[in-house]
């Protein structure tokens, strides 16, 4: 799986039975996490979200879930401790999905953006963006159409960033559109993007370091191949 990333894509909304599994794996910080959300759905969701992270990590090390830990870097991102460190792992959730991605051997990232309604995405993308990409999104057909290609792009630029460990506002206004391989700037680097197909609304894409090819698998849930 080094030059392979894996991907799955689940419902955050689950059975009774499956939620409590999932709690039933996380540790005491993030149950404690999970619980400061205000509502019951957010804090379902953040549980579906790294519970499966959890299964799905333990899983490809052949380890119980609960076992694991992650340490956050210089920027806040987790990484797996030894002896788990050589799989990568990343981890995003965005309106009723979750996204879980794991690489050996290279650093991941995944981000999954739900397309708001509203709002003013040539705005945002001409203050944010690199001019080729206010441009496209500009040039949407229309205000649908125009949120879509803004939140494409924020999932590439995000996922990037994930794969990097770094800071997200240093680098929105790296160019994401034109290729597939991007360089961050903080931290400075190549990294290798790639689109997935999602359901409707949704935006996701994966990074992996460095500029060589890969292949995604892509999954709909914990085990359900595509």
């Amino acid at each position: 799986m080094r030059d392979a990333v894996r991907v799955w894509i689940v419902a955050a909304a689950v059975p009774a039975d499956e939620l409590a599994r999932y709690r039933a794996v996380l540790d005491a910080d993030e149950r404690d996490r999970a619980a400061r959300f205000d509502t019951e759905a957010l804090r379902d969701r953040f549980t579906v979200a790294h519970g499966a992270l959890r299964v799905l990590a333990g899983r490809a090390t052949g380890t119980s879930p609960v076992a694991l830990t992650w340490r956050r870097g210089r920027y806040g991102k987790p990484a797996l401790t030894a002896p788990w460190s050589g799989l990568h792992t990343s981890l995003s959730y965005s309106g009723n999905l979750v996204a879980v991605a794991l690489s050996e051997g290279r650093p991941v990232g995944v981000d999954i953006q739900h397309v708001a309604p509203g709002g003013d995405p040539v705005s945002a993308s001409t203050r944010f963006f690199d001019l080729r990409e206010a441009r496209h999104v500009a040039a949407g057909p229309d205000p649908a159409g125009r949120a879509l290609r803004f939140t494409r792009l924020w999932a590439r630029k995000e996922a990037a960033v994930k794969a990097a460990g770094g800071r997200l506002w240093p680098n929105l206004g790296v160019p994401v559109h034109a290729g597939d391989v991007v360089e961050c700037v903080e931290p400075a680097g190549p990294h290798r993007l790639a689109d997935l197909p999602t359901a409707a609304g949704y935006a996701v894409a994966v990074a992996l370091a460095g500029d060589r090819p890969y292949t995604v698998e892509w999954r709909t849930g914990p085990g359900h191949d595509r």
